[in-house]
């Protein structure tokens, strides 16, 4: 069965051109011209990747807002902002809402879709991952719970409230507790295009909030100055 994505775009003419490049490149694709059209569509029939312009309508940041509420709907579901809005400030923001990679306008039609074929193949590979970490035992560090089939993480038995790339990141520094996640590492991990140290930063300075939330006296994420972060255990 093809796979489906959905294009977030209010010019005409380039939602056309996007719908056809993906098609003929053998993707099912749905258009949508303005944010409560398509988050209508998509709670109806959500989409295997959302392509999203920034600006739609009326609406400056349309597309921010949209891609909060499709991260409430699917936390999983790759999202690409695709824009004219070349700012630092703008790509900061789109990947802090989780968004899986940042496109400018113009792009090359071609390089569209070898990037979402790419996106696809981390889809599958996060699969096959879960499936197998599904067959092994839930992994447990001292008060740390980490569920990868439910892509779930507990902390004295309480649930965080973590997006995908939060998730990620905190499995992969338990994983290897003591051992240096560089930001280089960390970077790879995110699955994102272009991700800066700052914004990594900005990960982990969100996930110790959420960690204290539960327990204010939270310190096992220690900062390994100019390199990365690490997990230590409570030994």
């Amino acid at each position: 069965m093809a796979r489906k994505v959905a294009i977030v775009e209010d010019d005409f003419d380039q939602r056309e051109n996007y719908a056809d490049a993906l098609k003929q490149s053998g993707y099912e694709v749905a258009t949508y011209s303005n944010r409560q059209e398509a988050l209508e569509g998509m709670q109806k029939d959500m989409p295997d990747l959302a392509i999203l312009d920034i600006m739609l309508e009326h609406e400056m940041d349309g597309g921010f807002d949209l891609c909060r509420d499709l991260r409430a709907l699917s936390p999983t579901l790759p999202i690409i902002f695709l824009t004219a809005r070349d700012t630092d400030i703008d790509r900061v923001s789109g990947l802090r809402l989780d968004a899986w990679d940042y496109l400018t306008k113009p792009l090359n039609m071609q390089f569209l879709s070898v990037r979402i074929n790419s996106l696809f193949r981390i889809v599958d590979s996060l699969g096959k991952s879960n499936t197998e970490a599904a067959e092994s035992e839930r992994l447990v560090i001292d008060e740390l719970s980490i569920d990868a089939d439910s892509m779930s993480i507990r902390w004295q038995g309480q649930e965080l409230s973590l997006t995908l790339t939060e998730f990620w990141l905190i499995e992969s520094m338990a994983r290897h507790p003591g051992h240096v996640k560089t930001y280089d590492n960390m970077m790879q991990i995110t699955r994102q295009s272009y991700v800066e140290r700052n914004t990594i930063n900005g990960y982990i300075r969100r996930i110790r909030n959420k960690f204290k939330e539960i327990d204010p006296d939270f310190k096992n994420i220690q900062t390994v100055f100019g390199v990365g972060y690490k997990w230590n255990t409570n030994d």
